[in-house]
């Protein structure tokens, strides 16, 4: 189970990518439009809401075939040029030895899907962006895919696939990965490490 941003990649995606569809000018406007929950969020450092104002205002009204698009092409320039070779490494050695394997991220879904159809993983557990019909709303749909969040997302499609029972590898690189790393069985912070392709004591 990979988390994505600072862990399978060198940076943070979710800025990038709200300012390839709105540009930064949309974001700030995004907060402008509420200062107050802006302001608050900012001050109690609640990133989950600011995120929700954050997102929704800069994808709300806007067609979601158009920000899907933003997406895929998005998706491929981080494939391609912001991908840890480390990390990435041990991904492709799981998959390899026929684990199932899992981004589950506090990435957005419309270019964190399509990233996972290009590296070949089982299951994108992600941050959704609230849908209107086929326009995206106003906010984000569930829980910011964070913290104890990421645990009762990845218990769930363990539940779904039979798999309650498995041996989890975990990996993450920052405070909001601690819950999932503590529910692995083998987790790693990867956080200034250089992870070595294969684990210790298994062979290539």
């Amino acid at each position: 189970m990979f988390d994505v941003d600072g862990t399978l990649t060198v940076r943070d995606c979710v800025r990038p990518f709200l300012e390839r569809v709105g540009g930064r000018v949309g974001i700030a406007r995004a907060l402008l439009r509420r200062p107050v929950a802006s302001i608050g969020a900012a001050v109690r450092r609640d990133r989950d809401l600011l995120k929700a104002i954050v997102v929704g205002g800069v994808l709300r009204g806007r067609d979601v075939t158009e920000v899907e698009a933003l997406g895929q092409s998005f998706a491929s320039d981080v494939r391609d040029g912001w991908l840890r070779t480390d990390t990435l490494a041990r991904l492709q050695w799981h998959q390899a030895a026929g684990h199932r394997t899992a981004l589950v991220s506090a990435s957005l879904g419309p270019y964190l899907r399509p990233l996972g159809q290009q590296l070949g993983v089982d299951a994108v557990l992600c941050t959704e962006p609230l849908l209107d019909g086929d326009r995206y709303g106003d906010g984000l749909d569930g829980a910011n895919c964070r913290a104890a969040e990421k645990v009762r997302r990845l218990d769930a499609w363990l539940d779904a696939n039979g798999l309650r029972d498995a041996a989890i590898w975990a990996y993450g690189d920052s405070r909001g990965d601690r819950e999932l790393l503590a529910r692995a069985d083998h987790s790693l912070l990867v956080k200034d490490l250089d992870v070595p392709a294969v684990p210790a004591g298994f062979v290539a």
